[in-house]
C-alpha cells in the first residue's frame, strides 16, 4: 500500500558535513516529496566536506549548496525516523521515534577516492530505507 502521509527523516552525524549530508541528498533525490528530509550535527562544521560534495556530484546530486546545521530537540521531535551516524550520546531520545544507528566510516579528512565507497554504502542504505517507508 503506498504511503499516504509524509514521513520525516533526520540524519545526524557529528559535523553534518559528510555522511548525513550525503544521506539527505540521496533521500531527497530518490524519494522526492514522499519524505521530508532533515540533517544536523552535534558539532556542525563550517562547511560541507568538499570530497563528499565531489563524490555526490559524480552521481548527479549537488550538495554543495548545503550548510551544516546544529542538532536541535525540535528537529528530533519533528522527525519520524532519526538516523545517527556516529553522533554518540549527543542525540536526544524521544518516545515514538524510530532510531537507527548506521555504522559508517567518517569521510572527514579523506579524499574523494576514499569517500566513494562510503557514498555507495549510504545509497544502498537509503534504498532499503525507502523500501521500508513505502511498505508503511
Amino acid at each position: 500500500m503506498p504511503l499516504t502521509r509524509s514521513v520525516s527523516v533526520l540524519f545526524v552525524c557529528v559535523h553534518n558535513a559528510g555522511r548525513s549530508q550525503m544521506a539527505a541528498g540521496f533521500l531527497s533525490r530518490l524519494a522526492g516529496d514522499r519524505v521530508e528530509v532533515r540533517s544536523a550535527g552535534s558539532l556542525p562544521a563550517d562547511r560541507v566536506n568538499p570530497a563528499a560534495v565531489e563524490a555526490m556530484r559524480e552521481v548527479g546530486i549537488d550538495i554543495g549548496d548545503q550548510k551544516p546545521k546544529a542538532l536541535t530537540d525540535g528537529a528530533v521531535q519533528a522527525s519520524d525516523y532519526v538516523i545517527t551516524m556516529g553522533c554518540g550520546d549527543a542525540c536526544p531520545v524521544f518516545p515514538g521515534k524510530k532510531y537507527l544507528d548506521w555504522k559508517l566510516e567518517d569521510p572527514a579528512g579523506k579524499g574523494v577516492d576514499s569517500v566513494r565507497p562510503i557514498r555507495d554504502e549510504i545509497r544502498a542504505r537509503i534504498e532499503a530505507l525507502i523500501a521500508e517507508i513505502d511498505a508503511l
